[in-house]
């Protein structure tokens, strides 16, 4: 029987922080950040992200993950994400994701390509291939906290996203449930909190709108608690 390890089980949470229907008036621009990784209170980790324009017009949007403390330092952990998105509508849209876990010299990839000139989304993920037929503003699990943050840039409140999983598109449901003063690396700021009201209640973010384009804190509750803190933030 096969027992996912605890650090990878860490990870694939992570990922799902690092995972409209309004995003009028939106446009990228390029930064840099820094994130502190806690588990149950505790720092672990380190999470950079960059967002910059290609030459094409498209833009890549990277996230690299690396343990430095507790059992995540010892295994070497780390999570590399990179999404490869175009702008339309004014909203991004995934042209390619790539995602590459390393614990303990164990590696778990996964590649999602969108093939917009077909309508097809090709996913290959644990040596199998899916395929199945895109839909209008898809982004993968990487992208959810930008796409998130340029639509309440955009005045949304209630926002739907189609997200590429591994055999389908799944619609996911964010919604603001309200707003709290929050003390981050960053700084102090009136930040909404935005939570996912379907399947996975688990997720919360809290975003500054129109100050930053990601949230401040990420956080997923489950047996571990997986949080995030926005150290530094660069527009470039």
């Amino acid at each position: 029987m096969h027992t996912r390890h605890p650090i990878g089980i860490f990870l694939a949470g992570l990922a799902l922080l690092v995972a409209g229907n309004v995003f009028a008036g939106t446009t990228p621009h390029a930064f840099t950040a820094r994130y502190q990784v806690l588990r149950n209170g505790n720092t672990i980790g380190t999470v950079s992200m960059t967002l910059r324009a290609q030459s094409d017009g498209t833009w890549r949007y990277i996230s690299k993950m690396r343990g430095t403390s507790g059992l995540a330092g010892l295994l070497g952990a780390s999570l590399d994400e990179n999404s490869l998105l175009r702008w339309r509508n004014g909203r991004p849209e995934t042209v390619d994701y790539r995602y590459h876990m390393n614990v303990a010299f164990k590696d778990r990839k996964r590649h999602v390509h969108v093939d917009w000139s077909t309508g097809t989304v090709h996913v290959t993920q644990d040596g199998k291939m899916h395929q199945y037929p895109v839909h209008d503003g898809l982004v993968d699990q990487h992208a959810i906290p930008l796409a998130l943050g340029l639509a309440l840039a955009g005045g949304a409140h209630d926002i739907t996203l189609p997200v590429a999983v591994k055999d389908r598109v799944e619609m996911q449901h964010y919604r603001v449930t309200g707003d709290r003063v929050l003390d981050v690396p960053v700084g102090r700021y009136r930040a909404d909190r935005v939570d996912r009201i379907d399947k996975d209640k688990a997720f919360s973010a809290w975003y500054v709108p129109g100050r930053y384009p990601i949230p401040v804190k990420l956080r997923k509750d489950g047996k571990d608690k997986l949080s995030l803190l926005l150290q530094r933030f660069t527009r470039n």
